[in-house]
């Protein structure tokens, strides 16, 4: 019979205010053992997790939540919070369909605070909370946890200044693990390394704090230095100023992040202070798991692996990824092409780029978490006579729409935006799901896009871009691929050319991408109940072929299947050139509803939104029906 846990009497974050520090050490470690245990089954993100569990819980050990506030960035490293804030017993649910989110989820528990998901946000609402706190009246103590790669991001560095300038009672704590996904790049990291090795600074610091709790009136002048605060800091107790002082915001010493004493003991301090204050917390990604900490980078977000060893554990008949035969192709078009550039942020393995930054180091830029950057530096390098490629998950690109739209397309500049992880990604959920770029993109002049069904279509596309010229976004979705062989020589695609892949006079499907082997699919079922359905890949969502719908409005249905929103997709595009052409023909828009999409596999979850083949087979029958 096993021995009781410690995890299993813990229901709330209130249990852990009664528990040691020797024990809250022993629950972080039976945190660490079901964190494994579950992912092994359901992937997830586990080096981020293992590393903050102390952290987590002694952030929890000395807030009151859910009246005091801890705000997640990115959310990634959340797995912990979940076992302790009531979710222990669907734990094993974890990322899985109508399971428990991988991110905090304010619909799943009042402890989660907001919908985390993306990098560098935390601070922003954090600093909104403080802000309504003030307004209030009220004495709700609010705590942000961020990491170093985050915190680089620009939305970061603007609620930073905006909380220095207007001293706010918030504590953040800097999760610094020396990594984000790949690892960090960047001026600050460098200042953060710097620290980390400067004895002087930590002497200086810890005399500081020394001070502080000592109490009296240099602990109340510390409080309410205000505005001040910067150079009063800088000349009293830093001999070299730290970049956070500087801006007005209180910064400890690095303190490790494992040690739940001292991360209490700091906590509490800074909490007691009525002015903000950063506390800077080393941690070990990956941290009691050999594994994780052996390869971070790709337990960052990993699928089922076997516990012993670290290894995944085997698919069936694995095909080639998009993300690798893209990355594949773009080294090829180097090679051919000294002008192209790839360019990443912080995701150098997500996005295929591995082996392009080992063969051409001088040609690649990792700009660390940082879309608009990324995107707008794509612009100065085809200012500069370069070929920039931008490869970015399709759900961060939202992040640099107006660099695309104003510093690229305006412009005109050859650049090619490689829109990875585009439509249904899976697990990850909300804010991971690529379902926005076909509007996003779409409504911008001069910029072409196109969606690639197979592997073999993604690399004619990409030579595509880089001949023709000018700005252009390449869609593709995550995962294997239709098992298509590549060409030896990529084609040059016809600007707003599709391809009739079965020919049928009872109703047209203009398929986009992914969704053309779904199409294809319904097609053969339509066909075994007597209803002759053609089938266009429609390759161009932007120049839409419009010969193409025309010939389609000659059937008795035009149906468009994207894997994208309706709203302002693929399909109303569809919608408007039939509208000019005057055809009267009876339409079907198929794509993603006016709803979030929750996690869950990708194959349940297009058959949830009735993108699969039964499913468009079923909606083209009622439609039929009339």
């Amino acid at each position: 019979m096993d021995a009781p846990r410690i995890l299993d009497a813990i229901e709330s974050p209130a249990d852990l205010k009664v528990l040691s520090d020797e024990e809250l050490g022993i629950l972080a470690a039976e945190i660490r053992t079901q964190i494994v245990e579950t992912t092994s089954v359901t992937g997830g993100h586990v080096a981020s997790s293992l590393g903050a569990v102390e952290l987590i819980l002694a952030a929890h050990s000395v807030l009151d939540a859910p009246k005091d506030k801890l705000v997640f960035d990115v959310g990634h490293q959340a797995y912990a919070h979940k076992l302790v804030t009531g979710r222990r017993d669907r734990f094993d649910t974890l990322r899985t369909y109508q399971g428990i989110s991988g991110f905090p989820k304010p619909s799943e528990s009042p402890f989660d605070v907001h919908p985390s998901g993306h990098a560098s946000d935390s601070l922003a609402v954090a600093t909104g909370l403080a802000k309504a706190r003030l307004l209030k009246g009220t004495d709700e103590r609010i705590v942000a946890l961020i990491g170093d790669g985050s915190i680089a991001g620009g939305m970061a560095f603007e609620a930073l200044n905006y909380l220095g300038a207007e001293q706010l009672p918030l504590v953040i704590i800097l999760n610094d693990n020396e990594m984000s996904i790949s690892r960090n790049v960047g001026s600050l990291m460098k200042h953060l390394g710097n620290l980390r090795a400067t004895s002087g600074y930590r002497d200086a610091r810890e005399a500081l704090q020394e001070r502080m709790e000592a109490g009296g009136a240099f602990s109340n002048a510390v409080a309410h230095l205000g505005k001040t605060l910067k150079e009063s800091v800088k000349q009293f107790a830093i001999p070299q100023a730290m970049l956070f002082e500087q801006m007005g915001i209180v910064c400890t010493a690095p303190i490790d992040g494992h040690d739940i004493h001292e991360l209490r003991a700091t906590l509490e301090l800074l909490l007691s202070m009525d002015a903000p204050a950063l506390m800077h917390v080393v941690t070990r990604k990956g941290a009691g798991y050999e594994p994780a900490m052996a390869d971070p980078e790709r337990f960052h977000g990993v699928g089922p692996y076997v516990v012993a060893t670290g290894e995944a554990k085997p698919k069936p008949s694995r095909r080639r990824t998009y993300t690798e035969v893209f990355g594949e192709a773009l080294c090829h078009e180097a090679a051919a092409d000294e002008r192209i550039v790839a360019i990443t942020a912080a995701m150098e393995s997500g996005t295929g780029l591995k082996a392009f930054a080992h063969r051409f180091p001088s040609r690649f830029v990792d700009v660390g978490i940082a879309e608009a950057q990324a995107v707008g530096m794509a612009s100065g390098l085809a200012l500069g006579g370069r070929k920039p490629v931008v490869a970015v998950y399709s759900t961060f690109m939202q992040r640099a729409i107006d660099q695309m739209a104003v510093d690229c397309a305006l412009a005109d500049l050859d650049v090619v935006i490689a829109l990875d992880r585009a439509g249904i990604v899976g697990d990850d959920g909300p804010t991971h799901h690529g379902v926005f770029d076909i509007a996003y993109t779409r409504m911008v002049p001069n910029l072409r896009v196109l969606a690639p069904s197979d592997e073999a279509e993604l690399a004619s596309a990409l030579h595509t871009a880089l001949a023709l010229g000018g700005p252009f976004a390449l869609r593709y979705p995550r995962g294997g691929g239709e098992g298509a062989p590549l060409p030896e020589q990529p084609e040059v695609l016809e600007p707003g050319r599709a391809r009739v892949l079965r020919e049928g006079g009872d109703v047209a499907l203009l398929a986009f991408g992914r969704m053309v082997g779904q199409a294809a699919g319904a097609a053969e079922r339509l066909a075994a109940r007597g209803i002759e359905a053609r089938v266009v890949d429609m390759r161009w969502v932007k120049p839409l072929d419009e010969e193409a719908i025309a010939e389609a409005a000659a059937t008795g249905l035009v149906v468009t299947v994207e894997e994208g929103v309706v709203a302002g997709g693929a399909g109303e595009g569809v919608l408007e050139v039939l509208s000019r052409q005057g055809a009267e023909v009876p339409t079907l828009v198929l794509g993603v509803g006016d709803a979030f999409v929750m996690q869950g596999s990708i194959d349940v979850l297009l058959h949830e939104l009735g993108l699969d083949g039964e499913g468009i087979a079923a909606a083209v029958e009622r439609r039929l029906r009339g």
